[in-house]
C-alpha cells in the first residue's frame, strides 16, 4: 500500500537509494558505523600493542635474561682464573675458603651452561655452546690436576699447569663465552629492530585507520546533514510561499520520513488555509442574507470592482425599523431579500437592454440600503432605471399573515463634470448626500448637487457650534401662548427654541434641530430649554401661578433611561410645582420604540409633570397604545386645522379626534389656528384649547414681558 506521502507530490531525492527514510535511523546508522569503526581501530591497535607488549615481555623475560647469563658466564670464567691464582698463593690454612670460592664459581659456570643449553634455539649458538662445554671439560681436567699438585705442595708444577693447561682452557672458554655473548647481542639487536619496525607499522596502521575513521565521520556527517538540512530548507521555502499566499505549490517528497510528514502537514494546512481564506473572502465581500456583494466589495477594486463607473444609485427600504419592531426581524429580512431579488432583476434587465453598462454591480450596504454602481450614457438612463426600481418595489410582499407594502427612497449621483473614472467611494458619498436630501424633503428621490454638499457642511458646522451656543447663551426660548376656547384666557405657552448665531445671525430650528437629533446634541438643547422654562415659571409664580409652559421632548430624550430622573432633579432644584411644566412628545417619536416610550412616560408621570401628545394624526399610533399612555393632552397637528372651516371632510376627522380625546379623558388642543373662521370651527367641534398666530405669535424679550403684564388677574381655564 502506498503511503500518503508518495501521492500527489513530486520526487526530488532519487539519489537516496537505500538510505533510510527516517532521520532517527539515519543517525543510528551513522553513529553505529562510527562506533563500529572506532571499536575496530581500538581492537586492532590493542592487538598490535599486545604483540609489541609480548615482544617486549619476551625480550625482558627471555632474551635479556639469557644475555645477562652469558655476560655472567664470561665474568665467572674470568673470575675462576683469579680465584686459582689466589688459591695457589694462599697459605694452606686459607685454602679451604679459596676452594669454596673456586667451587662456587665452577658450579655457577656449570649452571649457566646448563640453563643456556635449555633455552638456546639458534643452531650457531648451540655449536658455540658445545665448544664451550668441551673447553669446560678441558678446564675441569686441568683444574683437578692443578689442585692435586697444589695439595702435593708442588707449586711450580701447579703454576706450570696453570699457565699451560688451565689458562688456555679458560681463555678458550672465555673466547667461546664472548662469541656466545656477541651472537646473543646480535640476535637481541635484530629482535629490537624487528620490534621497532613492527611498532612503527602498528602506529602507521592506527594512523591510517584513524584517518579513515575521520574521513568516514566527515562523509557521514555531510550525508546526514544534507539529508536533513536540504529537506528543512525545502520546508522553509514552502512555508514562505504559503505565507505569501501561494497555495498551489506542493512540498516535494524528500525521502526523509519525518520531514515528509511535516511536508504533508504543510500541504494539508495550505489547502485548509486556502479554503478558509476563500470562505473569509466570501464572508468579507458577500452579504450573508442576500448573497450580493457588500460595501467592502463595492469599494475594493482588488475584488473585481470596476473603476470606470460613472453613476451610482442608493436605494433605501422605507420604514424597515418600524417593520422590524412591529412584525419582527424575520419579516424585515424577508422584505430585504425580496427587494434584493427585484432590484437585481431590474438591473440585469437594464444591462441586457443596453440602458446601463454590462458591468453594473448591485451591492447591499447595510440594513435595507442597496447600491447600484454602473456606467450610464446620461441622467435620463439613470432616471429610467430609478423608475423601474420604484415600479418593481411598489408591489406589496406577502409575509405570513401580513401583506406589507414596499417603499423606497433613492439618492443618485454621477460623475457630471468630473472625470468619468470617478472613484466609487466618491460616487457613493455623493449618493448618500442625495439620499439624505430625499429623506429630509420627503420627495422620494434626489440627485446629488454641490449645493446639497454645501448645505450639509453648513449643517455640520452648525452642529459643531451648538455646544458652544448652549454654553454661551446663544439660544433663546420663545413662548407661543395657548388660549382656552371656552374662556378666551391664556392658560400657558409652548416653549420654542431659537438660535441667534454670532456670525450667521438667526438660525431656524428647522435648520439645526434635525441634525442635533441625529448627532445626539439635542439632549443639551432639551436640558437648556427645561432650565429656562423652570426659571420663567418661577418668575411667573407670584402673579400667575396658573400658567404652564410646555417643552418639546425629542426622540433621543425618550430613549434616555435617565431622562425622567434628570427632569425630577431640575424641577426640585427650581422649587416649581411640577404640574406647571408640561412635556410634549411627538406621536412619531413615541412609536420609535413604543414599549420603551411607555415605560419612560410612566416614570415621567410619577414626577407630577403632565404629558402631551404633539402633532397627533401624523404618526402611526393606535387606540391600544393611546390607552396605555399616561398623557393629559392631545394636540391636533396644524395640517388638519389649516382651512378646516372650508373642509367638511376634515371637520369630521377632527371631530372624531376630539371625541376620541375626550373619551380618553384628555383635553384637546388645536395647533396652527390662524383665522377667526378656523377658531370658530374648532370651537364648534368641541376643542378645548387653541394655539397659533390668531392667538399670538411666539414672543420673546420685551414683547413677552408686555404680553405677561397685560394678562388679567388669575383666571382658570
Amino acid at each position: 500500500m502506498k503511503s500518503p506521502l508518495d501521492t500527489n507530490v513530486p520526487q526530488i531525492d532519487s539519489h537516496l537509494g537505500l538510505w533510510p527514510r527516517r532521520i532517527g535511523r539515519r543517525l543510528a546508522l551513522g553513529f553505529g558505523a562510527l562506533v563500529v569503526l572506532m571499536l575496530l581501530v581500538l581492537s586492532q591497535a590493542g592487538l598490535q600493542l599486545r604483540l609489541v607488549s609480548d615482544v617486549t615481555q619476551r625480550f625482558a623475560n627471555g632474551d635479556m635474561q639469557r644475555l645477562l647469563r652469558v655476560q655472567a658466564l664470561s665474568l665467572q670464567t674470568e673470575g675462576v682464573g683469579s680465584a686459582l691464582i689466589r688459591l695457589m698463593n694462599a697459605p694452606r690454612e686459607n685454602r679451604v675458603q679459596e676452594y669454596a670460592d673456586v667451587d662456587e664459581r665452577n658450579r655457577r659456570i656449570d649452571g649457566i651452561i646448563e640453563s643456556l643449553s635449555n633455552e638456546l634455539k639458534d643452531s650457531g649458538q648451540e655449536e658455540t655452546l658445545k665448544r664451550l662445554r668441551v673447553c669446560r671439560a678441558n678446564y675441569a681436567d686441568a683444574f683437578e690436576a692443578t689442585v692435586d699438585q697444589v695439595e702435593a705442595g708442588d707449586l711450580e708444577a701447579a703454576a706450570r699447569a696453570l699457565n699451560e693447561q688451565i689458562n688456555p682452557a679458560l681463555k678458550a672458554m672465555l673466547l667461546e663465552s664472548n662469541t656466545l655473548l656477541a651472537r646473543e647481542r646480535e640476535r637481541i639487536e635484530t629482535q629490537l629492530e624487528d620490534a621497532q619496525r613492527q611498532f612503527q607499522e602498528v602506529a602507521m596502521w592506527v594512523i591510517g585507520l584513524s584517518l579513515l575513521l575521520v574521513a568516514f565521520a566527515g562523509w557521514l556527517a555531510w550525508r546526514t546533514t544534507r539529508s536533513v538540512v536540504e529537506p528543512l530548507a525545502a520546508l522553509e521555502t514552502a512555508a514562505r510561499k504559503i505565507a505569501q499566499g501561494d497555495y498551489a505549490s506542493r512540498v516535494a517528497v524528500t525521502g526523509t520520513e519525518e520531514v515528509d510528514r511535516v511536508g504533508l502537514a504543510l500541504n494539508t494546512m495550505s489547502d485548509a488555509v486556502h479554503h478558509r481564506e476563500q470562505q473569509i473572502v466570501q464572508q468579507a465581500y458577500r452579504d450573508a442574507l442576500t448573497g450580493l456583494p457588500n460595501r467592502a466589495a463595492l469599494l475594493n477594486p482588488v475584488h473585481g470592482t470596476a473603476t470606470s463607473y460613472d453613476s451610482l444609485a442608493l436605494i433605501d427600504l422605507a420604514r424597515l425599523k418600524i417593520i422590524n419592531e412591529t412584525l419582527g426581524y424575520a419579516t424585515g429580512d424577508t422584505l430585504i431579500k425580496e427587494l434584493a431579488s427585484r432590484t437585481n432583476g431590474v438591473v440585469q434587465a437594464a444591462a441586457q437592454a443596453g440602458l446601463i453598462g454590462p458591468d453594473a454591480m448591485l451591492a447591499r450596504l447595510s440594513g435595507g440600503t442597496f447600491a447600484v454602481a454602473c456606467t450610464a450614457p446620461d441622467r435620463a438612463a439613470m432616471e429610467t432605471l430609478r423608475e423601474n426600481l420604484e415600479r418593481s418595489a411598489s408591489e406589496a410582499v406577502q409575509c405570513g399573515d401580513h401583506r406589507v407594502d414596499l417603499g423606497v427612497t433613492c439618492g443618485l449621483a454621477d460623475s457630471g463634470e468630473m472625470d468619468s473614472s470617478t472613484a466609487v467611494r466618491t460616487l457613493m458619498r455623493n449618493a448618500e448626500v442625495a439620499l439624505h436630501t430625499a429623506k429630509r424633503t420627503a420627495v422620494g428621490h434626489a440627485w446629488y448637487s454641490e449645493a446639497q454638499e454645501a448645505a450639509r457642511l453648513s449643517h455640520l458646522n452648525l452642529v459643531s457650534d451648538l455646544r458652544q451656543a448652549v454654553a454661551s447663551s446663544q439660544l433663546q426660548m420663545w413662548l407661543q401662548p395657548k388660549f382656552s376656547l371656552r374662556t378666551g384666557q391664556a392658560i400657558g405657552a409652548e416653549a420654542l427654541v431659537r438660535w441667534q448665531h454670532p456670525t450667521r445671525g438667526f438660525v431656524s430650528p428647522a435648520e439645526f434641530v434635525p441634525f442635533a437629533e441625529q448627532t445626539g446634541y439635542i439632549t443639551m438643547v432639551t436640558d437648556w430649554m427645561l432650565r429656562e422654562a423652570l426659571r420663567t415659571l418661577r418668575a411667573w409664580q407670584p402673579l400667575h401661578p396658573e400658567l404652564s409652559i410646555a417643552v418639546n421632548v425629542s426622540t433621543r430624550d425618550l430613549q434616555d433611561a435617565g431622562f425622567a430622573r434628570r427632569v425630577e432633579r431640575m424641577v426640585g432644584a427650581k422649587g416649581v410645582d411640577p404640574s406647571r411644566l408640561r412635556l410634549e412628545i411627538t406621536e412619531s417619536g413615541l412609536m420609535e420604540d413604543a414599549q420603551k416610550s411607555v415605560d419612560l412616560l410612566n416614570a415621567l408621570r410619577t414626577t407630577g409633570v403632565p404629558l402631551s401628545i404633539d402633532d397627533f394624526g401624523t404618526g402611526y399610533s393606535s387606540l391600544a397604545y393611546l390607552q396605555k399612555l399616561p398623557v393629559s393632552e392631545l394636540k391636533i397637528d396644524r395640517s388638519f386645522i389649516d382651512g378646516i372651516d372650508a373642509s367638511p371632510g376634515t371637520q369630521k376627522l377632527v371631530k372624531a379626534m376630539i371625541e376620541m380625546g375626550h373619551g380618553l379623558d384628555l383635553f384637546v388642543t388645536a395647533e396652527g389656528v390662524e383665522t377667526q373662521a378656523e377658531r370658530d370651527t374648532i370651537t364648534a367641534l368641541g376643542c378645548d384649547v387653541m394655539q397659533g398666530y390668531f392667538g399670538s405669535r411666539p414672543l420673546h424679550g420685551a414683547a413677552l414681558q408686555a404680553w405677561f403684564d397685560a394678562l388679567a388677574p388669575v383666571q382658570q381655564a
